[in-house]
């Protein structure tokens, strides 16, 4: 399976390690205009509820923007070494593409 995203931002290490943290947004989601973009202020984004109904509904929505590293829906993160990083000299807007294959086991 091969993938199309675009690099949303790059990150330093959380712990100070020599590594980045690159997020990526499948193209998409840019371009049905799905990814939230994170607040101005830093801080959590409030839903408001009209009903005890769509607050169950919604809960998994509330939870999901919560924790973590601060991963937003819609956003892959990758853990990349510094040397890999700069060998890729990824920029924030550039393409990229994903390729995942599953390895075939032979025998018993």
């Amino acid at each position: 399976m091969k993938k199309e995203f675009v690099v949303r931002s790059i990150d330093a290490a959380p712990d100070g390690a020599p590594y980045v943290v690159v997020s990526l947004s499948s193209v998409k989601d840019l371009k049905e205009g799905t990814t939230s973009t994170p607040s101005p202020f830093g801080g959590p984004k409030v839903m408001g509820f009209t009903n005890m109904n769509d607050m169950m509904k919604d809960l998994n929505k509330m939870f999901s923007g919560m924790g973590g590293m601060g991963m937003q829906s819609g956003v892959t993160q990758l853990k990349l070494e510094m040397h890999e990083y700069k060998e890729m000299g990824l920029s924030v807007g550039d393409k990229v593409y994903l390729e995942l294959t599953k390895e075939e086991t032979l025998g018993i």
